[in-house]
């Protein structure tokens, strides 16, 4: 059965991606976008889509109350996610949620808001999934090794660092390490930062360039060796199978599920 869709952020990049999969494959309907720009304008004229005319609107409460969805996707930014995420369970909609930023402080009053509404939410750091598998091989390998250290790699727009997919692999990680997490030796930083961010005792490095998309290795060492896992989304059509995931799986979870591989058989 077709589900009744608004993409929230639709003019983003991620948010652009999304429409032009649930447009051009028909597996759902696309019944209303959302965002702060282009109000008022024609998605599928913008996105040179062959479709019947969609308005933009910037008003998400009474874009919901117009189209009545069964699912919000949301893909806007860290600043604006909370507020959308408490209109769309405070309204029974059920939400797949991209967007990073999201503390453990968040995720709690999350799931007070999805049981209170009777809601489900999944959110997922990322949608890639080669990017999921990634996180479930390094919390296996990390049973072996003793010492590890994450690289996130994105474009030079993405707001927040970490990454949500890196400080998600770290806690996967730091579930399963069998070694003293802290360091017996005082390192010496000549520039501050540049040993990373330290998330637990796993270090995470950020960088931000121009040409990339999201790109994540996490390297392992041990005595004599190295183990290095990467996974690389080179365009955003890379998180659409994911994406197809969730829509097909968000009215079979209940309440609160953080973290695709959730929904992995």
């Amino acid at each position: 059965m077709k589900k009744r869709i608004i993409v929230n952020g639709a003019c983003g990049r991620m948010g652009q991606e999304v429409v032009k999969t649930i447009v051009l494959e028909r597996e759902d309907i696309l019944v209303g976008v959302c965002d702060r720009i282009n109000v008022g304008k024609n998605i599928m004229e913008l996105l040179a889509l062959d479709a019947e005319k969609l308005i933009i609107k910037d008003d998400l409460e009474g874009l919901i109350r117009e189209t009545r969805p069964e699912v919000i996707i949301d893909f806007t930014t860290p600043t604006v996610v909370m507020e959308n995420i408490r209109i769309g369970l405070s309204n029974g909609v059920n939400m797949i949620v991209g967007t990073t930023g999201i503390t453990e402080v968040d995720l709690e009053i999350i799931e007070k808001m999805a049981r209170e509404n009777k809601a489900n939410i999944l959110i997922a750091p990322n949608f890639a999934l080669g990017a999921v598998l990634m996180m479930r091989f390094a919390a296996e390998a990390a049973r072996y090794f003793p010492a590890v250290e994450i690289i996130e790699l994105h474009h030079d727009q993405k707001l927040d660092s970490p990454s949500g997919t890196a400080i998600k692999t770290a806690e996967l990680i730091n579930k399963n390490r069998k070694e003293d997490r802290g360091s017996e030796k005082e390192e010496i930083e000549k520039l501050s930062g540049a040993r990373g961010a330290d998330a637990e005792g796993v270090k995470i490095h950020s960088v931000r360039l121009p040409g990339l998309v999201a790109h994540q290795e996490v390297i392992f060492g041990g005595e004599g060796q190295t183990l290095l896992i990467r996974h690389d989304s080179y365009n955003r059509k890379s998180f659409m199978p994911g994406v197809k995931l969730a829509l097909d799986r968000i009215a079979d979870i209940s309440g609160l599920v953080y973290g695709l591989e959730h929904l992995l058989d």
